[in-house]
């Protein structure tokens, strides 16, 4: 086989490229050639050439209004393809118990999942026969057309050839970055006899060593100068550096008397007059001292500090003892510089941990994701992301395609990852992390102490994440706009439901039982236009049936429809409940002549229930349809139960002076704090509570006699 032939899987930039690095044992079964990588939609032999994994674009999937049922999908994947080609169930059952990696492939050919398995055809019959419990399965399915698949040697492979593939085809069901920006690192030309510092928002290069990445540009550009003012190294941006480096480029044969060239006829740097600079330019520095400050800020950037201080403490003494005061002044104010920046950072930990942790934020179909790294006890950086994913999958399958991404482009990995969940894949992604580390690295789930309270912290922060980017780039208006367009489609509405008006019932077993009314209005909550109503009906029991009648005839009554404060007739009623309810709501609408779009939400399993079909509309799992109308009735749920605990805690906290006339708020605790207890209050005569400040004669006998009536009763 040639190496052109060969695809790596140890590029951990997502690019598949050729490459001879290669393991001998596994270089056969990845290369796409190979007869075990075989395309499920073509039985005949593959030719390499023509069947690499290289796609130019983004997916373009639009998504139905509803899904298809179980049934319907299950329908899809065993249904015999053209001209009497075998149906996908078929294929898969043809597909080889190797390792490996699949990717399910739309009817245009794009990539819309990428995935791994220990043992391919087990994995993707769980596709097919819709065995995988995952909310988005059915949908994914039924947008399948064909698949490929791609044997390794074994499933650590597997799982790096994964992160390679999503890189390259940025699957529309697999979780990714939302605006897969290039975020900026801090790099250092290792590749060259005297590597330059750099901040770089470029594709890792071999021979260049990368920390971060940074979302503080700003951040990451103030690190490059403390590290300078710290350590003396020269930037890649230099030109007298790049002079050097071209001439040591041309002659590399001459590299041992390239300091006696540079300092005969170098022309100094700006960086090097100020005292910033190592004096490569002028030959002032040899490759092995330069070497040396390298490897100081190969460790600073890693978070080791303490070892920097060390060394450069132990050079300031020699200085001191060898009476050069003026190199141990400068090694001096380098170590002021390194504990204003200690100062700065908050002690977490007692001990010298090197730890990661990763928090999440999710909301419907978008997430926030922050990681603090903590080098030796300290916050050195934080770092936050927005992903494409969010409750419409698992808080597993989230973190897991995470740290895939963003430990595939860091070189920075600690000791420890804590997560705030257990991953099923927690060994193996430990194992990946640990092989790119070269030292053990394992992953963490805690449950108390300090490192679930900075786990809670990093929470909040990715929330905060969240909430900046919706207002940034205006994504909470587009989804608000989707959701109405979707919802207008999906329920057969006459126009976009601009103003939606929810009804919720709350009552304790026909006790306090409230009503709630919450307007959306433009797809936002509309809180001038809440009401809430007391039931009237004598219940004695819950009748959700009952209460939702009387609601709905109060508060669509011709005088309250011809009253402003009540708002304009709304575009869509919802009510909190399946079929019954929706059937109570519509005998009322129809007992006033009135004809409003009306439909019920089931909390069981999200189902919209439309007066003109028994079947329940299945809105897309994390879609903005879902997303909108669950709001409105959580909002309308929240707000009839916050009017029942009212109600129920006034009736629980009642006072026998409530019933004296002439006792308010004030007097009756103004007599309170005067007694101190019920108990003192009834021993006392109406002499003594007229003493109390504030109260009159008169409505201190009134409250004796009312305090004597109630002991004789």
């Amino acid at each position: 086989m040639s190496d052109e032939e060969r695809v790596s899987v140890e590029d951990v930039h997502g690019e598949l490229k050729p490459a001879d690095s290669v393991d001998a044992a596994g270089a056969d079964d990845i290369a796409c050639g190979s007869p075990q990588a075989a395309s499920a939609t073509d039985p005949r032999p593959v030719d390499s050439a023509s069947h690499r994994f290289f796609h130019a674009g983004l997916p373009g999937i639009e998504l139905p209004v509803a899904p298809l049922s179980g049934a319907a999908a299950a329908a899809h994947v065993g249904a015999t393809g053209a001209n009497g080609a075998p149906s996908l169930a078929e294929q898969v059952a043809r597909v080889p118990t190797d390792p490996g990696c699949y990717l399910w492939k739309n009817a245009a050919g794009e990539v819309i999942y990428v995935g791994k398995a220990k043992n391919l055809r087990a994995r993707m019959k769980q596709y097919v026969q819709l065995t995988d419990d995952r909310e988005k399965i059915p949908l994914m399915m039924q947008l399948v057309a064909s698949f490929d698949y791609l044997v390794v040697s074994n499933e650590h492979e597997a799982l790096v050839l994964e992160r390679n593939l999503i890189a390259q085809y940025h699957p529309y069901f697999n979780v990714d970055f939302k605006d897969d920006k290039s975020y900026p690192f801090i790099a250092l030309t290792k590749g060259d006899l005297f590597p330059a510092i750099k901040y770089t928002r470029e594709k890792h290069r071999a021979g260049t060593r990368y920390f971060g990445p940074y979302t503080d540009s700003r951040a990451a550009r103030d690190t490059i100068d403390t590290l300078r003012k710290v350590v003396p190294l020269c930037s890649a941006s230099c030109a007298e550096w790049k002079r050097v480096k071209r001439l040591i480029d041309r002659h590399p044969e001459e590299r041992e008397l390239l300091q006696l060239t540079c300092a005969q006829n170098g022309r100094p740097c700006f960086d090097f007059h100020v005292g910033r600079g190592p004096g490569v330019c002028a030959g002032a520095v040899s490759p092995e001292e330069y070497a040396a400050n390298v490897r100081r800020v190969e460790r600073f950037l890693s978070g080791h500090r303490s070892d920097v201080v060390r060394e450069l403490r132990e050079d300031m003494a020699q200085a001191a003892e060898e009476l050069d005061f003026e190199r141990a002044g400068r090694i001096k104010r380098r170590l002021e510089v390194i504990s204003g920046l200690d100062d700065r950072q908050q002690v977490v930990f007692p001990s010298s941990v090197d730890i990661d942790v990763v928090g999440f934020f999710r909301e419907e179909t978008i997430a926030g994701a922050c990681v603090f790294c903590v080098r030796e006890g300290r916050v050195v950086r934080s770092c936050e992301f927005i992903l494409d994913k969010g409750l419409d999958v698992s808080v597993g399958e989230l973190t897991e395609g995470f740290l895939k991404r963003y430990y595939d482009e860091t070189a920075d990995i600690p000791s420890e990852v804590d997560v705030a969940v257990e991953l099923a894949d927690a060994e193996l992604l430990g194992t990946w992390l640990a092989e790119k580390r070269g030292r053990v690295c394992r992953l963490h789930h805690p449950q108390r102490g300090e490192k679930r309270h900075l786990l809670d912290m990093c929470e909040r922060n990715a929330r905060h994440a969240l909430m900046r980017y919706s207002m940034r780039t205006g994504y909470a208006d587009d989804r608000t706009n989707q959701a109405l367009l979707q919802l207008e489609s999906a329920l057969a509405l006459p126009a976009a439901p601009l103003r939606i008006e929810c009804f919720d019932i709350s009552t304790l077993h026909g006790n306090f039982t409230v009503a709630s009314m919450v307007v959306f209005t433009n797809g936002r909550p509309d809180k001038s236009q809440y009401r809430r109503f007391k039931i009237r009906a004598e219940l004695d029991e819950a009748n959700d049936f009952v209460s939702m009648q009387e609601v709905l005839g109060r508060r669509y009554a011709p005088e309250r429809m011809a009253d402003e404060r009540f708002g304009s007739r709304p575009d869509l009623l919802v009510v909190d409940g399946g079929k019954p309810q929706l059937s109570a709501a519509l005998t009322q609408l129809n007992a006033l002549g009135l004809d409003i779009p009306v439909c019920g939400l089931a909390k069981s399993d999200e189902e919209v229930f439309v007066p003109w079909d028994d079947t329940p509309v299945v809105l897309p799992n994390g879609s903005a349809s879902l997303y909108l109308i669950k709001q409105v009735r959580d909002e309308s749920h929240r707000f009839a139960i916050t009017f029942h605990r009212e109600l129920r805690d006034k009736a629980m906290t009642v006072s026998v002076l409530d019933e004296v006339p002439g006792v308010g708020p004030t007097r009756k605790r103004a007599i309170m704090r005067h007694f101190g207890s019920m108990k003192r209050l009834r021993a006392a005569s109406a002499e003594d509570i007229a003493a109390v400040k504030g109260v009159p004669a008169d409505v201190a006998r009134a409250v004796w006699q009312t305090l004597q009536a109630t002991q004789r009763a």
